[in-house]
């Protein structure tokens, strides 16, 4: 394989809706909310009160990401990115919000974001024992005065949802729960933790009590009503991306190295499995590089597996990025890999189909409800290094296929996954909840 036999990419310019040939099927929608309101729309009821969103990971400041063991602190993610660019959509349509967040390894701070967000963050730098952060979280909570909802985000870190079932019976405001990671059905539980083990009492018991419960995709609506929540209190409302982010061009980040380039982005942890996309790329053509973004506990791990890659010249380990430098390293790859051991959806799935990237992913958790094999993108087994191997190949050299895979899933997610749109759709099931 020589540089140009590299995928041919969806365009730079955004993909008209309806554009290809073959659609994915319906975007996932909340069963109450807007597919997003033209600039003709009429203005929309206001949120009433002071929404308090309790999160204990959002974007961090830019100091945190100078310590030297920032990674420790698991600083950047999918989660954290949610968290604020919703944050900003949510202030853009009038929303005030009190966001109470953990210091993630940098200092004590309260910071205003946009015209009427305030974002507290709180917490000690320990980079352990992360269900602790909620018990500073209670000490640092506003007045319950004016407070018109609480909203919880919950990840692995499920102490955040009885303190929010706790604030919302005692201010009586409506209580909104975004769950972006199950314990109860996506967490791996083959290790018994804390979090595995009473993780999905907690979880079940404060989300049947929700007034409304977002979830990432479809199937982890269908698993929330299986678990006893009312089905009409449960809304579809996966990450999303921002296209004032994703948009318009960027510099080549890695102009010295060739292509074509594999990109794995993502946490260097278990979750993740950067071991399988190591492994995958030795057994490509011998002119492949692989660009490795991230940090986390296996950087060890993932340099040795590099050190004894026959592929290990073309191994490029970058290390941590800020969320703003993602956008370069996408639009100047080939082709996405996440061979992840268990997802709620991907958001990064959701950056590279917007930076008309292919992706290779596994097929795990709610990723196949946004990678759909041979129409958005091409799904593996778990563990299956050959597979994976051979997916990543066949994005690099069957060019015809790539270009429908990557203009359908960027039809698709420039659709029903922006956050401007997404945004106005969390900004609906406030005003829902509120009238209830």
């Amino acid at each position: 394989m020589n540089p140009s036999s590299a995928p041919a990419r969806a365009t730079d310019a955004p993909v008209p809706v309806g554009a290809p040939t073959t659609t994915p099927g319906p975007a996932p929608t909340p069963q109450k909310a807007s597919a997003g309101r033209s600039a003709a729309a009429p203005t929309t009821p206001a949120v009433a009160g002071t929404v308090l969103r309790l999160c204990s990971v959002f974007e961090p400041p830019p100091e945190a990401l100078l310590r030297p063991d920032a990674a420790a602190y698991d600083p950047i993610g999918g989660m954290q990115n949610h968290t604020a660019e919703l944050t900003r959509g949510l202030d853009r349509l009038g929303v005030r919000q009190h966001v109470l967040t953990s210091r993630l390894g940098g200092a004590r701070s309260r910071t205003a974001l946009g015209a009427a967000s305030t974002v507290v963050r709180t917490g000690v730098p320990v980079r352990g024992a992360r269900q602790l952060w909620a018990v500073d979280a209670a000490r640092s909570l506003p007045p319950l005065d004016g407070l018109g909802l609480v909203h919880a985000h919950q990840g692995e870190d499920v102490a955040v949802l009885p303190l929010a079932a706790a604030v919302a019976r005692r201010a009586d405001v409506p209580l909104v729960v975004t769950v972006h990671c199950s314990t109860a059905r996506t967490v791996d539980r083959s290790r018994r933790r804390p979090v595995t083990v009473l993780g999905p009492l907690v979880e079940r018991q404060v989300l049947r009590r929700a007034d409304a419960v977002l979830v990432l995709t479809e199937p982890a609506a269908q698993a929330a009503v299986e678990d006893g929540v009312d089905p009409d209190r449960v809304h579809v409302v996966p990450s999303g991306f921002s296209p004032a982010l994703f948009g318009g061009a960027h510099a080549d980040p890695l102009p010295e190295v060739p292509h074509p380039r594999v990109l794995f982005l993502g946490r260097l942890a278990d979750q993740k499995r950067p071991l399988d996309a190591v492994a995958a790329h030795a057994r490509m053509p011998d002119d492949v590089h692989l660009v490795v973004v991230g940090d986390g506990p296996l950087r060890a791990a993932v340099e040795a597996a590099v050190a004894a890659s026959p592929a290990r010249e073309r191994v490029h380990l970058l290390g941590l990025v800020a969320h703003e430098q993602v956008p370069a390293h996408l639009a100047h790859a080939d082709v996405f890999v996440l061979p992840s051991q268990y997802e709620e959806l991907g958001s990064v799935l959701v950056e590279a189909m917007a930076s008309g990237l292919p992706v290779v992913a596994n097929r795990v958790g709610g990723i196949p409800s946004l990678v759909r094999d041979g129409i958005t993108g091409r799904l593996v087994e778990r563990g299956d290094v050959p597979g994976l191997a051979a997916a990543l190949t066949d994005a690099l050299t069957d060019r015809r296929t790539t270009r429908r895979l990557t203009e359908t899933a960027r039809a698709h997610v420039d659709r029903a996954f922006s956050w401007p749109v997404l945004a106005e759709r969390v900004h609906d099931v406030y005003v829902d909840v509120q009238r209830r």
